[in-house]
């Protein structure tokens, strides 16, 4: 395929006229991709990689059956929802079909941070409350209202960056959190501390309009809370006069195999007020949505402001929603995932027995995370050397990115026709890589024998960071992959930049 620019010449123009704030992928040699397909892209030089990263392109890059459908109807018509359209209605109808019964209304719009910000308007209307209960790392979109309530985010403004209204909760974390796999009930737990922020803010006189959460942490960590927690937060949170919002921006639409929505996950006694989507929800297109109960929806519009999006909702939009919705049922992309997911976490469990830098394996689904650690007793995260790892990854041809509080999570989340022979490809060459890490570092794999067995874990405050975080915590100001600490060879170059999905 031929390039209007070099590589050389691309960089040069983003250099000149795109915001510095807004970084590549893998900064030191930023990938040049010209086309993809299913779960590969290739680069300018039609090198082929291993998409292990995008859950945008979530029935697979380029499917040409969403290409046929967007292109059939940008042929016949796209305009404003002022218009009746089918597209529309057939899409809410087969949306909602997949939710539970309450949540029957619909609000579309462009971006998984639309759908959140509109979220927070839809429950600070319903009872007229303001205040906001997040989680620990969570991230909820770009958007002014959105990064207030994203630690992820506001966190790095410094101490005194978060809103009054906003209350951080903790992630309900049970390998790196507060309360963890040993304790009798972690959901009861981490409930508990929602409970004590409504009471304290009770006593503040402030009122809770929502408690909002990712149904699974992505950028907190690939973090999946404990069964029960949400229906006991929402029970609390609900008794406050607020609503509960599930984020499923990222991991909705089947990608944890058993169910399409990963709140499903807590049980069928759990049902969100409000749920967002977005990212998956038009394999690429700008598309996002919020679909709430008719009673929340009726005290929105009980104000008498009208609600329009010039694009939400609109035919070509409505017409990819439902073409996407077709290819995960046509190809069983949800039993797809429930398949190579079980397997792709088999063949990690064994990594975790056999590589001393492998502290835990969580996942459902083909959304999984590699939590890397220097020290398997301790879990000191192995910040530089996740860092590392993606970056030879990459010379393998294989995309993966880190992220979590210490960016030392390893993360798939790949397109959801990722396959079988997709996963042993991956997971062999991660093998030889962290073999090759270890024997450079000094790590030997003989002496991981005694800390296969977990130890007790505090359930104090005291032991909620790691040991070793104020560590990783210089790396992530910048001082990730300095050399000085005898980690890596001369021969080997590590990266100097962080990668972010």
């Amino acid at each position: 395929m031929e390039e209007l620019y070099s590589k050389a010449e691309t960089l040069a123009l983003r250099r000149k006229h795109i915001g510095p704030s807004c970084k590549v992928f893998y900064a030191k040699d930023p990938l040049k991709i010209i086309r993809a397909q299913g779960q590969y892209m290739f680069d300018e030089k039609g090198e082929k990689y291993l998409d292990c990263i995008n859950n945008v392109a979530h029935v697979g890059h380029s499917h040409p059956y969403v290409i046929k459908a967007a292109t059939k109807q940008m042929e016949l018509l796209n305009t404003n929802s002022r218009f009746l359209h089918d597209n529309l209605v057939q899409y809410a109808q087969r949306l909602t079909a997949t939710l539970p019964e309450k949540l029957s209304v619909c609000y579309f719009v462009n971006s998984g941070s639309e759908a959140n910000d509109l979220a927070l308007r839809l429950a600070r209307q319903y009872r007229g409350h303001q205040d906001v209960i997040t989680l620990e790392n969570a991230y909820h979109g770009h958007v002014t209202s959105l990064i207030d309530i994203s630690p992820y985010k506001f966190n790095q403004l410094g101490k005194d960056s978060k809103k009054e209204y906003v209350h951080v909760a903790p992630s309900p974390d049970i390998y790196r959190g507060k309360y963890r796999e040993d304790h009798p009930d972690p959901a009861s737990a981490y409930a508990e501390e929602v409970k004590k922020i409504i009471e304290e803010t009770q006593k503040n006189g402030r009122k809770i309009a929502a408690f909002i959460a990712e149904s699974m942490q992505s950028c907190g960590g690939q973090v999946i809370p404990p069964v029960g927690y949400f229906q006991k937060v929402a029970e609390y949170v609900r008794a406050a006069g607020g609503v509960f919002i599930a984020d499923e921006v990222q991991v909705g639409f089947g990608r944890v195999g058993k169910h399409f929505w990963a709140f499903q996950l807590q049980g069928e006694d759990f049902v969100p007020d409000i749920v967002t989507m977005g990212k998956p929800i038009g394999n690429g297109h700008p598309m996002s949505c919020v679909v709430t109960t008719r009673e929340i929806a009726e005290g929105f519009g009980a104000s008498g402001l009208e609600y329009f999006n010039t694009f939400g909702g609109n035919p070509v939009s409505c017409a990819i929603g439902l073409a996407v919705l077709d290819v995960i049922e046509k190809e069983d992309l949800q039993g797809n995932a429930t398949r190579v997911g079980n397997y792709l976490l088999e063949l990690l469990a064994e990594q975790k027995d056999k590589h001393p830098l492998v502290g835990d394996i969580r996942g459902v689904g083909l959304f999984v995370g590699v939590d890397l650690v220097k020290d398997k007793q301790k879990r000191t995260p192995a910040t530089a050397e996740a860092l590392h790892l993606i970056y030879k990854l990459k010379e393998h041809r294989i995309l993966l990115s880190a992220d979590g509080p210490y960016r030392n999570i390893l993360k798939f989340k790949p397109p959801m026709c990722f396959t079988m022979e997709d996963a042993k490809h991956a997971v062999e060459t991660l093998d030889a890589l962290l073999t090759e890490l270890e024997e450079a570092t000094g790590m030997k794999s003989e002496n991981n024998a005694s800390t296969n067995v977990q130890c007790k874990r505090k359930t104090t405050e005291e032991s909620s960071q790691p040991e070793g975080a104020s560590e990783s915590n210089g790396h992530m100001n910048g001082a990730a992959c300095r050399q000085e600490n005898g980690i890596y060879s001369k021969k080997r170059s590590v990266p100097s930049k962080r990668i972010r999905t």
